[in-house]
């Protein structure tokens, strides 16, 4: 997929046998012998143009099948195009119906997706957004997605990785009600938000080129990307495209990205402690447990960009609010008390990280700050600075929950929404 997003249509790939991580140096060996150079003797001295010729271009508004919809279904699943679950046929004619809510023409480009370094189009947009069975009326908000993804920020290209990363969206501005976005309990589970997340994860797939198994290298994987929106009117802060330097009345698409969808505790008033206390805690403790840990204190341009994303249900953020936080002072707080020792930290990364490196060498690198050449029970800050902290208030409104969501490798990217000229007409049609 590398070669031929960088022009080598028929880059030949040579693939060690199994997992080289945990093989002894004598399997290595043997392995390169009997295998690998054969592979790449095979991959020298074959014949050029033979994939070239398979993957010859084709009018992407040309039918590609025609049938009942389980054939549809199986043939898209057949070409890997589907996630495995019933999807919508994209006739022209439905593809029409949403491109009816752009103002864009079907061929324009919107994004060039990497890895694949395809061109996301009205056309190829709305093609996967059917298919993942969203609404017309969706459209300006997955285009606007799609914008994020191709944003340098978003760093989409490194989402293969084999810890399992996968986008989610989150939306914000007065679309909410005019779409009937969910912001509240179950907002993840609850329509349209799944087929919106279920289009970006189609988009990804089709249009930037990860395909499970082949370029999206997830070891255990996960079956879609989610979509949220704020629950701004509930928060006691100012909302989140606001701090990403957005009107408060405008609509935003932000496309971030996780490698865990995990508990989500509850704080409760206990021993004294007020709910905002145990929430700050709480907090602390579960960032300690994501895995890219080690990655968390780097800082310069050879640090590893690593952002946390903080979902808190609208009691929480009050709570906290009540006792006198902003969100600048909850990710300040956090950064200053989110810590363990040094011991601790140098067995994560030790054994979690592909180096291997512990503190004092990325010191040395000028990675770490100096605090990490202290004693093995020095309790060191884990956090490179407060605002790799991004807070989302959403959710139930009356469940007192959160959830540390980690996005190794890149960092959340928000995009306005485009409305087209006619967008309240469209809608009353």
């Amino acid at each position: 997929m590398t070669g031929k997003s960088g022009g080598v249509e028929d880059l030949c790939v040579a693939e060690y046998p199994g997992p080289l991580g945990i093989h002894d140096p004598a399997q290595i060996t043997n392995n390169i012998e009997s295998d690998l150079i054969g592979k790449i003797i095979t991959g020298l001295t074959r014949g050029s143009g033979e994939m070239a010729a398979a993957g010859a271009r084709r009018n992407p508004h040309d039918a590609v099948f025609a049938g009942t919809p389980e054939e549809v279904c199986r043939y898209f699943d057949q070409q890997e195009w589907s996630d495995g679950l019933p999807v919508v046929a994209p006739t022209v004619e439905r593809i029409g119906q949403f491109l009816k809510f752009t103002d864009r023409a079907p061929d324009e480009a919107v994004a060039v997706l990497q890895s694949a370094n395809l061109q996301a189009t009205p056309w190829n947009i709305a093609v996967n957004a059917v298919m993942a069975g969203c609404r017309p009326e969706h459209m300006p908000l997955i285009i606007a997605a799609v914008e994020a993804l191709g944003d340098e920020r978003c760093s989409l290209n490194n989402i293969g990785s084999t810890s399992g990363i996968f986008p989610f969206v989150i939306i914000n501005g007065p679309i909410l009600d005019q779409l009937g976005i969910q912001s509240g309990a179950q907002l993840a589970s609850r329509p349209p938000n799944p087929a919106i997340g279920r289009a970006i994860g189609l988009i990804v797939r089709n249009i930037a080129g990860f395909r499970p198994g082949s370029s999206y290298m997830g070891t255990f994987g996960y079956p879609l990307a989610f979509a949220l929106a704020e629950r701004a009117a509930e928060s006691p802060w100012e909302p989140f495209h606001v701090e990403q330097g957005y009107d408060r009345n405008a609509n935003t698409v932000t496309i971030g990205v996780t490698n865990n969808w995990g508990s989500s505790p509850a704080p409760y008033d206990r021993a004294g402690q007020s709910g905002a206390q145990i929430a700050l805690e709480m907090l602390a403790k579960e960032i300690t447990k994501k895995t890219r840990l080690y990655n968390f204190p780097g800082r310069g341009p050879n640090a590893e960009k690593v952002m946390v994303t903080l979902l808190l249900s609208p009691p929480v953020a009050r709570s906290l609010a009540a006792a006198g936080y902003s969100k600048q002072d909850v990710k300040q707080h956090l950064y200053e008390n989110t810590r363990m020792s040094l011991r601790e930290f140098d067995w994560i990364s030790r054994f979690t990280s592909i180096s291997g490196i512990i503190a004092r060498e990325r010191i040395e690198e000028g990675v770490f700050p100096g605090e990490f050449a202290g004693g093995p029970d020095d309790q060191v800050r884990i956090l490179s600075g407060p605002d790799i902290l991004h807070i989302v208030v959403c959710g139930d409104p009356h469940r007192n929950r959160l959830m540390v969501m980690e996005g190794g490798h890149t960092q959340p990217t928000t995009k306005a929404i485009a409305l087209p000229r006619n967008w309240e007409r469209l809608l009353k049609e």
